[in-house]
């Protein structure tokens, strides 16, 4: 099984797993399903992890870091549900499994993501690299997803400048994928993030031929010894240059 496959593997089995997970705990209370959730995913990532390729390093939302991990060749970069939240509520969809791989360069110095995959378990839908399946065409407006619960003001600026309309939604790997599925258009994030947040879904998105930067344009960098990422824009790539003449002077 290669890296492409694994991602898409892992992701999917942890997403199954996470049905599960939701049913069983469907009458408790939502902190202990999001804890449950959060804990048979890590369980299960980590063990298949260690398991497929137990030389590779691994930064995970859910477990310690080990700073060995900036110094490794190769790190898997996963968040094992993404959407904590949306995941807790009932018939909520907008959660998801984030399996990333990061690589280091010939060069040793730099390097990036190289695989990734995203499981949206609750609406039966994968989406992992290589091969990403055409996005839907769209006319019209165009759609800017943000946070459900506090949508940045460099998404509602965006969304005034470009004259277009604005899509609430939950996890970021979920927006991300909203794009992919002709929902949404331009992702727009400036409320801190971390790279498992990010991860998987930028290393799809950028399979699907999607622009991604930070805010200013700058690259999107992984594996850092910080791991937070503030901010983020995913779009078209023919919304790239106006969509950043607005959040580059945020």
């Amino acid at each position: 099984m290669n890296d492409h496959e694994l991602a898409a593997h892992l992701a999917f089995e942890a997403g199954e797993l996470l049905l599960t997970v939701r049913e069983q705990y469907a009458d408790a209370e939502r902190q202990r399903r999001k804890d449950a959730g959060d804990r048979r995913a890590q369980e299960y990532l980590a063990a298949a992890l260690a398991q497929s390729r137990p030389d590779d390093a691994v930064l995970s939302e859910e477990a310690v870091d080990n700073l060995v991990r900036l110094t490794a060749e190769r790190v898997w970069i996963i968040d094992p549900l993404d959407g904590t939240r949306e995941f807790a509520e009932a018939g909520r969809a907008d959660w998801a499994v984030h399996v990333a791989l990061w690589q280091r360069s010939d060069d040793g110095q730099t390097g990036g993501l190289v695989a990734g995959a995203v499981a949206l378990p609750a609406q039966g839908i994968s989406f992992s690299t290589p091969d990403v399946p055409p996005i839907p065409a769209h006319e019209g407006a165009p759609r800017i997803i943000a946070s459900r619960t506090r949508p940045p003001g460099a998404a509602l600026a965006v969304c005034k400048a470009l004259g277009g309309t604005l899509v609430k939604m939950g996890s970021a790997g979920a927006k991300m994928m909203a794009i992919l599925q002709g929902e949404a258009d331009i992702y727009v994030h400036a409320g801190g993030q971390h790279e498992w947040d990010s991860a998987a879904p930028i290393a799809v998105a950028r399979a699907a031929g999607l622009h991604s930067s930070r805010l200013d344009g700058s690259p999107l960098v992984y594996n850092q010894a910080d791991t937070y990422l503030p901010d983020l824009v995913v779009c078209h790539p023919e919304y790239a240059d106006p969509v950043l003449k607005v959040t580059s002077r945020w």
